[in-house]
């Protein structure tokens, strides 16, 4: 059941039916051996302005965002340099900024900021803990390399085998988003997909999470989600405990155009 994330009464937006029953991603949760999920939307033509990706700073084969302009870096956001700023979309007024400690690592630290028109951006919640790919962060990901894409996304649909937690963003309401087996560290997956939130990387915005097109091509991966921390490093994702996954969702709001911002600490100082 696909729900539209609006204050008072949620309209039914649509039913996805797959075929399995245990839902992994190959950018997302944490073993070796995880397959992409069926799905019965059929690949479409690739396209890079169609996958939604903004790009990580000096990628090659990613569209470009339009400068933000003077508002957008009257008060900045710290932990970005002017590269990474010049890529947030003029009229976005959320930023997730998932920080890695390194390249190379696994460990991240996530902010959610808003830009409010007359003292430019402010920290609305966070520091909390994140974890993405076992092997850290890239800036030109694909298929099973086991890193984080690193860029500026947008953050326009979610979805989870749990009830809608109350986001305004349309959500997918799905017994496959379950999950079982052990990640990287021999920790169980079970519930990693309870809720998660599509990071526009390699997909078409506006559809379910599930949704397996793929506008760059399959080599570039896909999957790529905000889902909750199992417990040790993800296969391409970004995971945040689950109330504090919860508390993001329900301030996300698709009027602000939320994206979210993540890859290791140097490289978004850019």
């Amino acid at each position: 059941m696909r729900t539209h994330g609006t204050p008072g009464a949620r309209g039914l937006r649509r039913t996805v039916l797959v075929g399995a029953q245990v839902l992994l991603l190959a950018g997302c949760a944490g073993t070796r051996a995880a397959p992409e999920h069926a799905s019965p939307t059929p690949e479409r033509p690739s396209s890079a302005a169609a996958s939604g990706a903004r790009g990580a700073p000096g990628a090659p084969g990613e569209r470009a965002v339009p400068a933000a302009g003077p508002e957008a870096t009257a008060a900045r956001i710290p932990s970005l340099g002017p590269r990474t700023r010049a890529r947030l979309p003029s009229d976005t007024r959320q930023a997730l900024v998932v920080t890695g400690r390194s390249v190379d690592s696994n460990r991240a630290s996530a902010v959610l900021y808003e830009r409010v028109a007359a003292k430019g951006w402010l920290p609305v919640a966070g520091p909390w803990p994140a974890r993405n790919a076992l092997l850290g962060w890239t800036t030109h990901h694909r298929a099973d390399d086991l890193r984080s894409p690193s860029g500026v996304y947008t953050l326009t649909d979610a979805g989870g085998r749990d009830p809608d937690p109350g986001t305004r963003l349309p959500y997918d309401r799905d017994p496959v988003y379950g999950d079982s087996g052990t990640g990287f560290e021999g920790e169980p997956l079970d519930g990693s997909f309870d809720h998660v939130v599509a990071i526009d990387y390699n997909r078409v915005p506006g559809s379910p999470p599930q949704d397996r097109r793929r506008p760059m091509g399959a080599d570039r991966g896909g999957g790529i989600w905000l889902h909750v921390d199992h417990g040790g490093p993800t296969q391409g994702c970004v995971a945040l405990p689950k109330p504090r996954l919860r508390t993001l969702m329900r301030r996300l709001n698709p009027a602000l155009h939320p994206v979210v911002v993540m890859g290791a600490g140097p490289v978004l100082a850019k």
